[in-house]
C-alpha cells in the first residue's frame, strides 16, 4: 500500500485549529490509550472474550472511566475521534466555498490529522477496525446507530453552510449519503487490500457527488 503522505497544511494549520487541537490533546490520549489497550487484547485472545475490566486494567484506568469515553466495548472500536474535529474544520471553510470542495478539504485534514498523531495509523488502526466491523455482528448493528450520530453533526454544519434547515430532506439525504458513501470506501479499500492510497479513495468517493447548493 501507497503511504498516505500528510499534507503540509496539516503541520500549519490555522491558529484557531491548533487551538482545537491542543485543546482535545489530553483527552485524546486516554481515549488512545483505552483504544489501544482493546486492540492488543483482541489481537490476543479476540474480540468476544474481551471485557471492559480487562481493557481498564491493560490501560491503568478505571472501568468507569473506559465508559465515561465510550458507553458501550463496541464505541471503543467504532468511535472515530476526528468526527467532532471535521465539523469545525467545515465550519472554518469560507462562506462562498463550494460546499463539496469545503467537504472534501475538511476529510481530508480529519485523516492528515490522524495519521499525523498516530504515525501507524492506515497500517494498523484502520486495518484492525474494518476487521471488526466486518466480522463481528454487534459492532456491524452498533456502527449504523453511530453513523446516524456522525451524520446528524454533518447536518448541522451543511445546514449552517447552506442556508437550510437541518431537519431539511435535502440536508439529511446528503448527510447520510455521504456517510455511507464513505463506509462503503473503507470497505473497498479493505477488499483490495489497501493497496490502493486512502485519500484518493475518499477523492474517488467525493466525486461521485454533487455539489449541495444554498437556499437562494
Amino acid at each position: 500500500m501507497s503511504a498516505t503522505p500528510v499534507p503540509d497544511t496539516a503541520r500549519r494549520l490555522p491558529e484557531a485549529e491548533r487551538r482545537l487541537s491542543l485543546r482535545e490533546r489530553k483527552k485524546l490520549k486516554t481515549r488512545t490509550a483505552i483504544r489501544d489497550a482493546t486492540y492488543r487484547l483482541i489481537k490476543e485472545q479476540g474480540y468476544e472474550t474481551t471485557t471492559v475490566e480487562q481493557i481498564a486494567e491493560e490501560a491503568e484506568v478505571s472501568p468507569s472511566t473506559v465508559f465515561r469515553y465510550f458507553p458501550t466495548k463496541e464505541d471503543i472500536v467504532l468511535t472515530a475521534e476526528y468526527d467532532p474535529l471535521m465539523e469545525d474544520l467545515l465550519r472554518s471553510r469560507p462562506a462562498d466555498e463550494p460546499v463539496l470542495e469545503s467537504l472534501r478539504w475538511s476529510i481530508r485534514q480529519s485523516l492528515a490529522l490522524a495519521v499525523a498523531d498516530t504515525p501507524d495509523f492506515e497500517d494498523n488502526e484502520m486495518r484492525i477496525r474494518l476487521g471488526l466491523m466486518a466480522s463481528v455482528p454487534a459492532l456491524r448493528s452498533r456502527m449504523m446507530e453511530t453513523m446516524s450520530v456522525t451524520g446528524g453533526l454533518l447536518c448541522r454544519a451543511l445546514a449552517e453552510r447552506t442556508g437550510r434547515d437541518e431537519d431539511d430532506l435535502e440536508v439529511r439525504v446528503y448527510a447520510m449519503g455521504l456517510m455511507g458513501a464513505l463506509l462503503e470506501a473503507m470497505i473497498y479499500w479493505a477488499e483490495h487490500d489497501y493497496q490502493d492510497d486512502l485519500m484518493d479513495v475518499v477523492d474517488r468517493t467525493l466525486a461521485t457527488f454533487q455539489n449541495l447548493p444554498r437556499t437562494s
